[in-house]
């Protein structure tokens, strides 16, 4: 059987800072971030199964995508746990935001490493991870690809 590449399309906004950076990003600010998840597998042969001719059901792969990374990134800040924007992050807390403290520099190149690994945590083991793309602006963007990751 053919392995076959299927994509699901994401949007949501997300603010963050980059501490210790020498431009603009160093101040806190936002993105309505698009991400594309690909994955690859073959088609179920399986003419008894409901999902017959699917890789994978859209909405299961939007069920997994929205948990994991969509519901909790939307309309959140998000700031290196290491940095000292973690005293901003407690206040903006206190004051009832959506704060995400992560142990990584939130640029899109670390953000898309972390939603690769949570995606194929969640993936069913026939169903591989091919590639992510987490675009910022319109035209700039981060793209993780598992054979880039052997």
């Amino acid at each position: 059987m053919s392995k076959i590449r299927i994509t699901k399309q994401f949007n949501f906004e997300t603010g963050h800072a980059l501490y210790g950076y020498d431009g603009k990003c160093k101040n806190v600010h936002g993105h309505s971030y698009k991400l594309s998840v690909t994955v690859i597998g073959e088609p179920i042969t399986d003419s008894n199964n409901v999902k017959f001719g699917m890789v994978i059901d859209f909405s299961d792969l939007k069920k997994i995508v929205k948990e994991d990374i969509v519901d909790v990134f939307d309309h959140a800040t998000v700031f290196n746990q290491n940095t000292p924007h973690v005293e901003l992050a407690k206040e903006l807390q206190n004051r009832g935001h959506h704060v995400i403290l992560v142990d990584y520099q939130p640029t899109s190149e670390n953000m898309v490493v972390d939603f690769a690994n949570k995606i194929m945590a969640r993936l069913p083991k026939d169903i591989l991870l091919h590639s992510l793309r987490l675009q910022e602006t319109e035209s700039s963007f981060a793209e993780w690809f598992a054979s880039d990751n052997l």
